[in-house]
């Protein structure tokens, strides 16, 4: 539940952390926001008699910090994979891991909610494929961002860009919705908490390759998917949801670098 006002500055300052380290790669501001955030969240705790807010905040950070430590960018060679692939194993696993086992609240969870999804859940998921359809082509062919992907034409290559791509995702929903939202929500309103999740979520898709225009675009996605993981308590739908607009993503790369490819968008 939100408790002292200060809670709001500490998180600010983790966005700042992560805006920092993956909006403009400044490291060392990164990593002296993050600690800015930490001490504040600390002063908090003693005022208030528990340390909480220092205890979860400390969880983000240290998945922000492993995942600053790894070039963050869609190459797609073995070395590449192995190097950022651990590094969002291990950005997503220590958290749970200290979650469940060293605080023993386990705050951090991932629900596969069970049952049907509403008929409004089912219209998002035709709506997500409509609206990727008419904004990623123009975003991405018209900015020239799509050559921040590999160009693939042989079929392990398009495996492996098709992986990378469904992979990474699922992990923006383990990490920004099911961690650091799920962590900040505890201390602010949800509103607050999915504000500045949204702003880690799109500064590390910046990083990424989301340049031009494109955190105007994930900004809003971002927000929408905490909303949605607030509402249906699903990680399998924002998963799917993502996944959806992913695949769109996936054949507008596709026809980007190979225009006689999948000659279906308008831009």
């Amino acid at each position: 539940m939100p408790g002292h006002p200060a809670n709001l500055v500490a998180a600010v300052l983790v966005a700042g952390g992560g805006f920092a380290l993956f909006g403009v790669q400044q490291a060392w501001v990164g990593y002296g926001l993050l600690a800015a955030s930490l001490a504040v969240a600390a002063v908090v705790g003693r005022l208030v008699g528990h340390l909480a807010l220092l205890r979860d905040l400390a969880l983000v950070a240290v998945g922000l910090v492993i995942m600053s430590l790894v070039e963050v960018n869609t190459e797609v060679t073995n070395e590449h994979i192995a190097s950022m692939g651990t590094a969002m194993v291990l950005a997503v696993a220590v958290p749970y891991l200290v979650s469940r086992y060293v605080y023993r609240d386990h705050a951090v969870r991932f629900p596969l909610r069970a049952g049907r999804w509403t008929r409004f859940e089912k219209v998002w998921l035709v709506a997500v494929v409509v609206i990727g359809y008419a904004v990623l082509p123009v975003y991405m062919i018209r900015t020239g961002v799509y050559e921040n992907w590999p160009a693939v034409e042989d079929a392990e290559g398009v495996g492996r860009l098709f992986l990378g791509t469904n992979a990474l995702g699922i992990w923006d929903e383990l990490f920004f919705v099911c961690t650091c939202f799920t962590l900040l929500r505890r201390h602010l309103p949800w509103w607050q908490a999915n504000l500045v999740q949204g702003v880690l979520f799109t500064s590390f898709l910046h990083e990424l390759g989301f340049h031009a225009w494109g955190p105007w675009l994930i900004y809003p996605f971002a927000l929408v998917q905490g909303y949605t993981f607030k509402v249906t308590r699903s990680l399998t739908y924002v998963v799917c949801v993502h996944l959806l607009f992913d695949l769109v993503l996936f054949l507008v790369l596709l026809h980007a670098h190979q225009r006689d490819w999948f000659p279906i968008f308008v831009y």
